[in-house]
């Protein structure tokens, strides 16, 4: 039975599709959702950079506390009460994700894709595609 569906999301069309679908997922199980966001840039980190700005890492932050709220409607709109949200930091966006589904014990993950031709994924990768060569919990690729 499922209990806990992690639901990736980064802000795209793809990513609120799967949200979409998580959240009815959640829904018709009764289950518990968690959106989660990877993010590679602590402020920590960033401010050891030379690049550092500010206002750069508050822009970012906002973003993710903007689709944080979005998804947290959707669930809501859906009647999905356990819903909650997490930041976790990682360079490598796929292992972070698979970790964390396996530390919390997550039945499921669900993560969108765009439908990049097989050309556009060999240049520049797909994190979908990196999460399902790692051994994980079922994954639903929307």
């Amino acid at each position: 039975m499922m209990k806990n569906v992690l639901c990736a999301i980064d802000g795209s069309r793809a990513s609120q599709r799967a949200v979409d679908f998580a959240v009815g997922m959640a829904a018709n199980f009764g289950a518990a959702v968690r959106f989660i966001t990877v993010t590679a840039v602590t402020q920590a980190s960033a401010a050891k950079s030379p690049f550092w700005d500010t206002r750069l890492f508050d822009a970012g932050e906002t973003l993710i506390a903007r689709e944080q709220t979005h998804a947290m409607e959707a669930a809501a709109a859906k009647g999905v009460a356990n819903a909650s949200c997490a930041t976790v930091n990682g360079r490598d966006v796929a292992t972070a994700i698979v970790a964390y589904a396996q530390e919390h014990e997550f039945d499921h993950i669900v993560m969108g894709t765009s439908g990049h031709s097989v050309l556009e994924r060999l240049l520049t990768g797909s994190v979908v595609d990196d999460v399902l060569n790692q051994p994980h919990p079922p994954v639903t690729v929307v």
